[in-house]
């Protein structure tokens, strides 16, 4: 262990310190960070495989990025994010990751540009504060991201998504947030956006709609979701 960096490697990452690019591509499936490295990078190494969560480095287009998985839910998340911000130097996640629609403008394959996140979960009541914190998106990222979509004609929407604690909801309350205007829902981004917020870091989570309420004909399969959303993936390795 280097005195210089103390907590390195991690419970969850061995990876040495450097071993990270500035940017990390952060998808929940270990097999789509897979893909991304093994289709996108050039020379991409394996930096961690710890529990299976699949870290790589490599360079795009000239520029060095990784990619790891983040695991589903607001717990994982929170956990990689702030281990990558915090004692990783990694200084923008950009989470690429899938997410169901309330939107009838939304479609499977679009994209949802997460401007804030709504929650059902307690991950900000660490921080003690004495009201309620809106987790948001980093705005020079979000404002890129939809210039890239623009000009390669990918059709998104910007707005707040919901991060949900529960996939399987006994109560069925996904739709109501529909009607305060919230595009779809998805479970890591409200902890990222915290832990970028609480490190002074920048996040932004990409998703592509691989499920919608209101057209359940269009659900896509897990190969579908691992391998095909390439629309998005671009978007975020534009952004390194």
């Amino acid at each position: 262990m280097s005195n210089e960096h103390p907590n390195i490697p991690t419970p969850h990452i061995t990876a040495k310190y450097g071993d990270f690019a500035e940017t990390v591509l952060m998808p929940g499936d270990p097999l789509r960070a897979k893909f991304i490295a093994e289709t996108f990078f050039e020379d991409p190494v394996l930096v961690n495989n710890v529990r299976g969560v699949n870290g790589y480095t490599g360079t795009y287009r000239g520029k060095r990025v990784s990619v790891m998985a983040s695991g589903m839910g607001q717990p994982s998340i929170g956990i990689y994010s702030y281990e990558l911000f915090r004692f990783y130097g990694v200084e923008n996640i950009i989470r690429v990751g899938s997410c169901g629609s309330f939107d009838p403008d939304l479609h499977a394959r679009d994209i949802i540009l997460a401007q804030g996140a709504c929650t059902n979960g307690n991950y900000a009541d660490q921080y003690r504060l004495p009201g309620t914190f809106c987790p948001i998106a980093d705005f020079g990222l979000l404002r890129r991201a939809a210039e890239l979509c623009d000009k390669a004609g990918v059709h998104y929407k910007v707005g707040n998504i919901f991060s949900s604690d529960m996939f399987y909801d006994d109560a069925n309350s996904g739709m109501e947030w529909a009607k305060m205007g919230v595009l779809g829902v998805e479970m890591e981004s409200a902890a990222l956006y915290c832990n970028a917020a609480r490190t002074g870091k920048k996040a932004l989570c990409i998703c592509t709609v691989s499920d919608s309420f209101l057209y359940p004909e269009e659900n896509t399969t897990a190969e579908e979701r691992q391998n095909s959303f390439t629309a998005m993936m671009k978007i975020a390795l534009e952004l390194a």
